[in-house]
């Protein structure tokens, strides 16, 4: 089985305790300041920035020294663009990584519940963060998760350091906000801004960071996030340019390499192609990782070794393949973006496509912690390059083979990622070229959208989602998760037993009284509602005996539930046809906590939707 992540959560006093503690280091006069000015929360967002920025380059740094050390790497060579690694190394190596891992996690596992006697609460991620718990999160479960993330790739398994990168610089703006007491509005902001900083920070991209918590972390462009997200964004590239070396993914000299020809409309046709292809391919590859869970699951093997049997399948196919499956993948993908290319035929970019794909589902799958992002811009490049060698008819086209892989890694990455304009912007950032950035724009919404439509979920998403969770993006939080059944419905519900006759139930409910009342049996169950003018014309139009109420019930199967958001309630009123519905505590028990009517559902979630749409305009009023 996957090792469980590390503890996040702690008693209630102890958090309350730390909590006066972190405030006590913050003068008042400077959490008034930010709390209460624009200003001051675009100067924490540069803070979070900077330190964000400083901390990539730092774990840079230590996982390419751990990499020359475990790999005997001459300086500044990629693991993924070597080629004299011993084989055993490559077969060896990974394995090991994967069993100091699994190790580390069981000891961590068994001194946590011999501790508090439970299991370690999952680390809450930034989407997460923002979609469920405010912004709020864990820097010292999100420091190891960095860390784990850092023996991953460092020790070769085949993920990127992307989500170390993110969940450690999300977790450290998140604890800033806390020390400032922030709104919830403004923790998710600053959330967002950490996420931005660290990616702006990974590739030098600030604009490609800034949208990449518009888009995933906080799930809306809105003006009032603008200028801290951008200013965190560009501190964070800023600072890291400053620490570490950053060599350029595209290695073009102007824009020749890219089209041969001006672009034109007709350029967009195979684009559109390329895009749907990456779809597919990426959702193949969300479920691959599925897979390999489950298989992993299904044989037993102890949740230590498992990470060292993925480890160990990496390195075979680093070794039967190439060591370009290896790691994250920048160095192999510096070869295959630059200016010649990396010389493979078909056969072999194929071959590559598939094995890059399996390591990096085994990895996952088998516990390394990572994500892929890093994985799918390198395999988006690699369908690019098959996609122009492969289809007939594409030399008539502008766009060279260079410009294919470039789109299909934007096209794939967007597939597997989310967020149609972060890897537009990606692609602009590293090329620097309008035209190609157009045609990635309609590979990326050609793709984006074909996954959307039948696959309905993102790499993150989708796992929340085998978790139980209904989250889908980040804007699924906000509001609309905290808007439920229960802050709505009415809670003082009369209720009358289903066996008392008609006659006494029209004496006590004339009519002009409340048009409904909800029946229960006689265990106190839900067993319907009964509609007080339908009890008074059955009683009136009867020609022998009354009805009993059991035969005036309605909606005896439809029921809300307290922890049903605004949305899946009007969902469920309109299914019902129905203008009101009884709460009831759960499907099992079934009894009656309150009632809730269409008209103050809608109301209420206009009112939301109002609000939100004034938050993003900025507006305070």
């Amino acid at each position: 089985m996957t090792p469980r992540p590390i503890l996040t959560r702690v008693p209630a006093r102890a958090r309350l305790l730390a909590r006066a503690r972190l405030l006590a280091k913050v003068p008042a006069r400077a959490r008034a300041a930010v709390r209460g000015s624009e200003i001051g929360l675009v100067a924490l967002a540069g803070l979070a920035g900077c330190v964000a920025g400083a901390a990539v380059a730092a774990m840079q740094g230590a996982t390419q020294v751990l990499r020359a050390w475990l790999y005997g790497l001459p300086p500044g060579m990629r693991l993924s663009a070597s080629h004299d690694v011993p084989a055993l190394t490559l077969l060896l190596v990974p394995a090991a990584g994967g069993l100091v891992l699994g190790l580390l996690a069981h000891t961590i596992t068994r001194a946590i519940a011999r501790r508090h006697g439970r299991r370690p609460h999952a680390v809450v991620d930034p989407i997460e963060a923002n979609a469920l718990h405010g912004g709020r999160m864990s820097v010292r479960g999100s420091g190891l998760v960095a860390l784990q993330n850092m023996i991953s790739n460092g020790s070769g398994a085949s993920v990127g350091l992307e989500a170390g990168y993110t969940q450690i610089c999300a977790s450290l703006a998140a604890r800033f906000g806390a020390s400032f007491e922030l709104r919830r509005s403004d923790q998710r902001t600053l959330v967002g801004c950490g996420a931005a900083a660290a990616i702006a920070a990974a590739f030098g991209a600030p604009l490609t960071g800034a949208f990449y918590a518009f888009e995933l972390i906080i799930g809306t462009y809105a003006i009032a996030t603008l200028t801290p997200v951008v200013v965190a964004a560009l501190c964070g590239s800023v600072v890291a340019r400053a620490l570490v070396d950053q060599p350029a993914l595209v290695t073009v000299d102007g824009l020749d390499a890219l089209t041969s020809t001006a672009i034109t409309g007709a350029d967009t046709v195979p684009v559109l192609g390329l895009g749907l292809v990456c779809a597919g391919l990426g959702i193949v590859i969300m479920r691959g990782v599925t897979l390999v869970e489950a298989g992993i699951r299904a044989s037993r093997i102890p949740a230590p070794l498992a990470p060292a049997l993925g480890g160990l399948c990496v390195g075979a196919l680093a070794v039967a393949v190439s060591p370009q499956v290896l790691s994250g993948g920048h160095g192999a993908l510096h070869l295959h973006l630059g200016a010649h290319g990396a010389g493979m035929g078909l056969g072999g970019l194929a071959l590559l496509f598939a094995a890059k794909a399996t390591a990096s589902a085994l990895s996952i799958g088998a516990g390394f912690r990572g994500g892929l992002f890093f994985a799918s811009l390198f395999l988006g490049a690699l369908v690019g390059e098959i996609f122009s060698g492969a289809m007939p008819g594409l030399a008539a086209f502008a766009p060279t083979p260079l410009a294919y892989a470039v789109i299909g890694m934007s096209a794939l990455a967007v597939a597997v990622i989310g967020g149609p304009l972060t890897m537009t912007f990606l692609a602009l950032e590293l090329t620097g070229s309008f035209p190609i950035t157009g045609l990635v724009l309609v590979a990326v919404i050609a793709s984006s959208l074909a996954v959307r439509k039948t696959f309905g979920y993102s790499f993150a998403t989708w796992r929340f989602h085998l978790r139980g969770e209904s989250i889908r993006s980040a804007h699924d939080v906000g509001w609309i998760r905290t808007l439920t059944v229960d802050t709505l419905m009415r809670r003082e519900v009369a209720t009358v037993p289903v066996s008392l006759p008609l006659t006494a139930f029209l004496t006590d409910h004339p009519l002009g009284s409340p048009s409904r009342v909800v029946a229960v049996d006689g265990e106190g169950r839900y067993a319907g509602i009964v509609r007080v003018p339908e009890a008074h014309a059955a009683a009136r139009d009867a020609d022998g005996p009354p009805p009993g109420l059991a035969d005036l019930l309605r909606h005896a199967d439809d029921v809300l539930t307290p922890g049903m958001n605004a949305k899946a309630a009007a969902a469920a009123f309109d299914r019902t046809e129905s203008e009101a519905l009884a709460v009831v505590d759960g499907p099992e028990t079934r009894r009656v906590v309150g009632l809730l009517t269409e008209s103050h559902t809608l109301k209420r979630y206009a009112e939301e939707l109002d609000r939100q749409r004034r938050a993003m305009l900025g507006e305070t009023a």
